[in-house]
């Protein structure tokens, strides 16, 4: 048979792989996944999903159940906020096209039950494959690349929009402008591509070697960016344990967390037993009036309730020195959730809602997140101001 060009085939140990390089919005990608399980009659259908995204593409409401205080509680409001991001910017481009995000995966797996094909999710667990993300990225890039998928830029006034068009995502699924884009991706965000792609690369190749094993043919349906990089991984050893292991803190960064709170901890005892009671109070000030100060006025400008501003305010100075233990996130957080009561329908509604920057705002979920974060970040740049200012008093 004649396979189109996204599809490429690779041979081990009596095994048939086809790896099939789609576009997550491309209906021609559906059609070539559906065609392609038809003529090969696979024994094992591979798909670019993990159990979550699995969830949410065949659930008819995948937040449904969204425990909103789960979240807090376990410090994942800025991932779920880039994974909701990251979802909308996919389904406008969706939208554009009349392709539903995801639909080539859809596919694969209805057509493998159909052929009575065995089913694989072998792309790794989204939330691990952020929060490696997010611990690759220095301070000023993890800010500015949530703003950009939060608030995407606008093209200036003498800048005409460049149509989304099915033959414009066609074309990023051949080799040279997937080549120029991973380039681009490299020089520009290297820290992103490792995580996002090259480990993604590994891991999924070696899940599907692994489900091949035993198998005559086997059919790999992911995303065409990923397809040069499993090639190239193909048959090599790969440590899945090391791509699957959470990160881990850098030491300076948990020393420096811990040595702040001691340090002002240790100026303000000073000031006490010398009987200091004029510095005391100036370095207590000093301390307090920039991380309440702060954290008031982020989770004022994000909208928060005046229960949850007041509670910034208490909380943000204990937070502050206490930051590897307490957060001040949590405490807004379950406050401003107490306040707003998310209901079943908000959650139901959360990822059309995200679509648009209106309904990104609107949406209690959202918006709880959006409070929690903008106090915790509040609170931090209080904290260092805070040092500066005691350490002027010593």
């Amino acid at each position: 048979m004649a396979l189109p060009d996204s599809v490429t085939v690779l041979e081990k140990n009596g095994t048939t792989y086809y790896l099939v390089g789609t576009a997550h919005v491309s209906e021609r990608s559906v059609e070539e996944v559906r065609a392609l399980i038809d003529e090969v009659e696979p024994d094992i259908v591979c798909v670019e999903l993990d159990s979550g995204r699995h969830d949410a593409l065949t659930k008819d409401s995948a937040f449904r159940d969204l425990d909103v205080f789960k979240v807090i509680k376990e410090g994942k409001t800025l991932y779920l906020l880039a994974h909701l991001a990251l979802g909308a910017y996919q389904r406008r481009m969706g939208a554009a096209l009349g392709v539903k995000p995801g639909s080539e995966m859809l596919a694969a797996i209805d057509a493998a039950k159909a052929k009575g094909s065995k089913v694989e999710l072998v792309d790794r667990d989204i939330n691990l494959t952020l929060r490696r993300t997010w611990k690759s990225l220095g301070v000023w890039k993890r800010a500015t690349l949530l703003t950009s998928l939060v608030f995407p830029a606008k093209a200036d006034d003498d800048d005409e929009p460049e149509e989304i068009t099915a033959e414009t995502v066609e074309k990023l699924k051949e080799t040279k402008a997937l080549s120029e884009m991973l380039d681009e991706l490299s020089r520009a965000l290297p820290e992103v591509k490792r995580p996002l792609i090259d480990e993604r690369d590994a891991y999924m190749i070696s899940k599907i070697e692994e489900a091949g094993v035993g198998a005559k043919k086997v059919v790999a349906v992911v995303g065409a960016a990923h397809v040069p990089g499993m090639k190239a991984r193909f048959g090599t050893t790969i440590d899945r344990d090391e791509l699957t292991r959470p990160p881990k803190p850098s030491l300076v960064w948990t020393a420096i967390k811990y040595l702040i709170p001691a340090l002002i901890l240790g100026l303000l005892t000073w000031a006490a037993f010398r009987f200091d009671t004029s510095k005391l109070g100036h370095m207590a000030m000093a301390w307090i009036i920039p991380t309440s100060g702060l954290a008031a006025l982020f989770t004022i400008g994000s909208a928060g309730r005046p229960l949850t501003v007041l509670t910034a305010i208490v909380m943000a100075p204990i937070c502050a020195l206490t930051a590897p233990i307490l957060h001040c996130a949590f405490f807004t957080g379950v406050v401003e959730t107490w306040l707003r009561k998310p209901t079943v329908k908000d959650c139901e509604r959360l990822s059309s809602d995200v679509e648009t920057l209106r309904g990104f705002w609107r949406n209690p979920v959202t918006h709880i997140l959006i409070v929690a974060t903008a106090s915790s970040v509040g609170t931090s740049i209080g904290r260092w101001i805070g040092v500066a200012w005691v350490a002027t008093l010593w």
